[in-house]
């Protein structure tokens, strides 16, 4: 059994357990990173979260290491989307260290990529890639839609509220958010219309948006199963 088979492979005894480790430690790794946000904590339990942070990153940056080794390109697998998500699980451990600085505090949230490492380790992770593939240009499509709805509904809200209420509906940019609300079939309230056209406008758009909500469900359903029955061939 080569290395490579450990560090890669999940279909030998020894790389179920490689998986496996690093997923437990990666749960571990982000309970630790939760409790650090309570207040109050005692000195003791700060130390156990540190001591248990240095350890979970050493191993993190060993296994990464580790694969950037047993890779066949190794470039390849540096700027890959794994690669990237796994230096950015331990980059804010060695670039936060002994520094002191408020605004380099934004990097540790960089810690929540160790969450999408468990892609890695997960066929069902695995397979909604798989359906992503398929349907991304139905979905670029849909996006683009979107967007173009969103500045349709701006403009219009624009032109019905403004003169009523020139403090909500100042300009088509601050119209974004209530069709965004709108569109989506949120609505927060703390953005409406007063006037006849802009309550009939508003009822059109909600109606777009339920529309809207549908079609993307329908998108992934359809290659989910299809992805299914590639599974099964």
């Amino acid at each position: 059994m080569t290395l490579k088979q450990v560090v890669e492979g999940s279909d030998t005894r020894a790389g179920r357990a490689f998986d496996f480790s690093i997923q437990f430690l990666i749960i571990v790794s982000l309970i630790s990173f939760s409790i650090e946000t309570i207040p109050d904590l005692t000195p003791q339990v700060r130390r156990i979260l540190t001591y248990t942070e240095i350890i979970t990153v050493l191993i993190f940056t060993i296994e990464y290491l580790l694969r950037i080794y047993v890779a066949e390109s190794k470039p390849a697998f540096i700027f890959s989307f794994y690669g990237l998500i796994d230096l950015f699980a331990v980059l804010p451990f060695y670039v936060a260290t002994g520094v002191d600085l408020r605004s380099i505090r934004i990097i540790r949230l960089l810690r929540l990529f160790r969450l999408l490492k468990m892609a890695r380790y997960s066929k069902a992770m695995r397979r909604f890639r798989r359906m992503v593939v398929i349907i991304k240009e139905e979905l670029i499509l849909f996006l683009a839609a979107c967007i173009f709805l969103i500045f349709i509904a701006s403009v219009g809200i624009y032109y019905f509220e403004h003169d009523a209420q020139p403090e909500a509906f100042q300009s088509i940019f601050h119209c974004m958010w209530w069709a965004v609300s709108t569109l989506t079939t949120v609505g927060y309230g703390d953005v409406y219309p007063v006037t006849v056209g802009g309550r009939i406008f508003t009822f059109i758009i909600l109606m777009i948006g339920l529309g809207i909500i549908a079609v993307p469900a329908g998108l992934v359903a359809s290659a989910l199963s299809q992805t299914l029955r590639e599974e099964k061939r």
